[in-house]
C-alpha cells in the first residue's frame, strides 16, 4: 500500500497507526502549497480534493479522509484492537471521537494556517482552547478509551500538535500534555514521526 502524505499534517494519524499495526507502507511525499509529488507529478489526479492523506490499496483503489483511512486499516488487523469490534459500544466511542477531532479540533486550526484574518484567528484560538479544554477533562485514563490505544489517539495526538507549531500554550491541560508525552513515547509513533523528519534518529 502507497500513504500520500505531508510531514506532520493530519496524514500522520494513519501512519502512525499502519507502524502500530506493523504494516509497511510505501510513502510519497506531497507539497500541498503546489499540489506537487515529491519526484514529480500532479497530485491533483491523485485527489482531486487537493489535500492529504490518500491510501493507494495494491489493486490501485484509492481511499481517503484520514478517519475512513484509520479505521481501514485497523480492520486489516482485528487481533491488535485498534478498534473494537462491530457492536461493542467503545466502537462506536472510537467513531465519536474521530468525528469531534475532525469537526471540531481539526477544522477548527484552518484559519491558523491559511491565511485567516486576525478576526478568524482570534476566534479560531478562543474555540480550540473550549475544545481542548474538554478534550483534557475527558482524558481520565492513558487513552481516550480510558487504557486501551485506538485509532482515535493517533489523529488527537496528530492534531493536538498543531498546538505547540502555532506556540499555543497547553498549561492548563495538564492531561493532554500528558498524554501527548505517552504517545510521543510509544514506538510505533516514534517510527512515523522519524520516517517524517519530524524526530532525529
Amino acid at each position: 500500500m502507497k500513504l500520500f502524505y505531508s510531514p506532520g499534517a493530519c496524514s500522520l494519524s494513519p501512519h502512525i497507526v499502519a507502524c502500530e499495526l506493523g504494516m509497511p507502507l510505501d510513502l510519497v511525499k506531497v507539497d500541498l502549497k503546489n499540489k506537487t509529488l515529491e519526484g514529480g507529478g500532479d497530485f491533483s489526479e491523485i485527489n482531486p480534493k487537493g489535500y492529504v492523506p490518500v491510501l493507494q490499496l495494491d489493486g490501485g483503489e484509492r481511499l481517503t479522509e484520514g478517519p475512513a483511512i484509520v479505521q481501514f486499516l485497523a480492520e486489516q488487523k482485528p487481533e491488535a484492537a485498534l478498534l473494537p469490534e462491530p457492536g461493542n459500544l467503545n466502537r462506536y466511542r472510537v467513531q465519536e471521537w474521530l468525528n469531534y477531532i475532525s469537526t471540531e479540533l481539526h477544522k477548527t486550526f484552518v484559519p491558523l494556517f491559511w491565511n485567516g484574518s486576525d478576526e478568524q484567528k482570534a476566534a479560531a484560538r478562543d474555540k480550540l482552547a473550549e475544545r481542548f479544554r474538554y478534550v483534557d477533562s475527558q482524558l481520565t485514563g492513558d487513552y481516550l478509551l480510558g487504557e486501551q490505544f485506538s485509532v482515535a489517539d493517533a489523529y488527537l495526538f496528530t492534531v493536538a500538535n498543531w498546538l505547540d507549531r502555532l506556540e499555543i500554550d497547553t498549561g492548563d491541560w495538564p492531561r493532554l500534555q500528558a498524554f501527548q508525552q505517552r504517545m510521543r513515547e510509544r514506538p510505533g509513533v516514534q517510527e512515523a514521526l522519524r520516517a517524517e523528519g519530524l524526530l532525529e534518529s
